[in-house]
């Protein structure tokens, strides 16, 4: 098959013949037909992600058609339309049995643990506990744009920080998650302030439906805006980018017993923020960490989206080649794009 390939962090991948995979019992192996183009491949190109072993095909946010399955499968087969989440559990852990997969001791990753999805076919492991069947209603580029960034702000703003109709929502960064956290929280009746440094990317959030827009940019003092303008601070704020600085200002946007989310991975030299204790025992705060979301939370991710009509293809900014992927994942390292770029085309 053909396939993105690196053999090197920080060198640039090409597109190469490699071996097609071999299905594994439990699992499955997918035909590409979209696949999203996510910062978490450009981190894991950089070396930031401790669990890939080179040589490496990135990429993890697809949708596909089911070509095998192997023989302990029973609730699939081939020519199946499928998505996964990008943790996969492996269905019999502590953690599996209470559905809480997304936090899995043994979980794959594809794109990350095991070769991904930036190639004609990818595996997926337990392919009972992780598959996803799609309604017809959704096509390829729509089930990919789900990907990581829609599937875990639905997972942060609906199951963990349980965002209420009327309340307040902060969204720090409008890239593609932001954006997404953007659509959801306004599907769930919130009233949504953007935050960000790009003009383009405040105007796409307005678009999706926030209300407020802050250009951090040109004001020195965030957090103290989103209190005045809030009365008290927000009652959920989010960081969208994964930044020590956004972090920090998502926290202090928040009112009192507000809760924070973090779903921008805080890496290399943003690993480790710091974060004012004081304040958050004084006034009671909550902080979420969100790690993807279950396959078995997929089905309410997509009835929100069909009852509420989120316009999935707005978050698509534009398609490429495989052979053209390897410039839009280096080019990450110069700016982060507004929107999803996604590959839809392997000849």
């Amino acid at each position: 098959m053909k396939a993105l390939f690196y053999h090197h962090f920080q060198q640039t991948p090409a597109v190469e013949r490699v071996s097609d995979p071999v299905c594994p019992a439990g699992g499955a192996v997918i035909r590409v037909e979209a696949t999203g183009l996510c910062r978490s491949d450009w981190h894991g190109w950089m070396g930031h992600d401790d669990c890939i072993a080179l040589p490496h095909v990135p990429g993890h946010e697809f949708a596909g058609t089911v070509v095998e399955v192997g023989s302990n499968v029973k609730r699939f087969r081939p020519e199946m339309r499928v998505t996964a989440p990008f943790v996969c559990g492996c269905g019999s852990c502590e953690y599996c049995r209470q559905g809480d997969q997304q936090v899995c001791p043994q979980q794959t990753q594809p794109g990350f643990t095991h070769w991904g999805s930036f190639a004609e076919f990818v595996v997926i492991h337990q392919a009972d506990e992780n598959l996803v069947e799609l309604p017809e209603e959704t096509g390829f580029l729509e089930a990919a744009s789900l990907g990581c960034r829609f599937a875990t702000a639905f997972r942060a703003i609906v199951d963990q920080a349980r965002l209420q109709p009327d309340e307040t929502i902060a969204i720090f960064g409008c890239g593609g998650v932001g954006l997404s956290a953007i659509m959801i929280a306004k599907a769930c009746g919130a009233r949504v302030i953007a935050v960000d440094r790009s003009q383009s990317a405040l105007e796409n959030a307005r678009n999706l439906g926030a209300e407020h827009l802050i250009d951090a940019a040109a004001i020195a003092d965030v957090p103290t805006s989103i209190r005045d303008l809030t009365h008290g601070g927000v009652h959920v704020s989010v960081d969208a980018l994964g930044h020590s600085a956004t972090f920090r200002n998502s926290v202090a946007s928040l009112r009192k017993r507000g809760r924070h989310l973090q779903i921008g991975l805080l890496l290399a030299d943003h690993a480790e923020p710091s974060l004012p204790m004081g304040r958050v025992i004084a006034d009671e705060l909550q902080l979420f960490g969100c790690h993807g979301m279950q396959a078995h939370r997929y089905p309410a991710m997509l009835e929100l989206v069909q009852r509420a009509n989120i316009p999935l293809r707005s978050l698509i900014r534009e398609t490429i080649s495989l052979d053209e992927a390897a410039d839009a994942l280096t080019a990450m390292s110069n700016s982060s794009p507004v929107g999803i770029t996604i590959i839809d085309r392997f000849e």
